[in-house]
């Protein structure tokens, strides 16, 4: 079935299945694809990051990528996703967890950081679901030092 004729409780799963697969093969262009049309902000922080171009920037200015193979080398597992979806208005929302696992040569396979997406959906004219917001909560840290650019505030 085409992405656009899919209903909301295969779309909206696939678009953060999407998201992961994306962030971690350190495709941004995707990523910012996915979340164009979003507003995305991380709490305990004021930082909202909008528009396909603002939200590469905030991917590329943030995470590293490997020269080896141009990814992250990390594993974003989405899991307990709870589905709110009104077909009608063409609107949902979700609630996951994340844990991020990573394997550098200078870190061994492990959790660097868990926490919880509140994520919303709607449906455009054309019939396709898309991101239109993420609000990230992170719950725990390891070791980021492998993966970010800029140390978390």
């Amino acid at each position: 079935m085409a992405p656009e004729k899919q209903p909301g409780h295969i779309a909206v799963p696939n678009l953060i299945a999407l998201y992961a697969e994306a962030i971690d093969a350190g495709d941004f262009d995707r990523v910012a694809d996915l979340l164009a049309d979003a507003r995305i902000t991380t709490e305990g922080t004021d930082r909202e990051t909008v528009g396909r171009d603002a939200v590469f920037a905030m991917y590329d200015t943030w995470t590293l990528r490997y020269e080896d193979d141009g990814t992250p080398h990390t594993n974003h597992v989405t899991t307990n996703l709870i589905l709110d979806i009104d077909e009608d208005a063409g609107t949902a929302s979700a609630r996951s967890y994340f844990t991020v696992l990573q394997a550098t040569p200078d870190l061994p396979l492990q959790p660097i950081i868990t926490g919880r997406y509140r994520d919303t959906f709607t449906r455009g004219a054309d019939g396709a679901w898309r991101f239109a917001s993420r609000h990230m909560v992170t719950t725990h840290n390891g070791d980021l030092t492998q993966h970010l650019k800029i140390p978390l505030a």
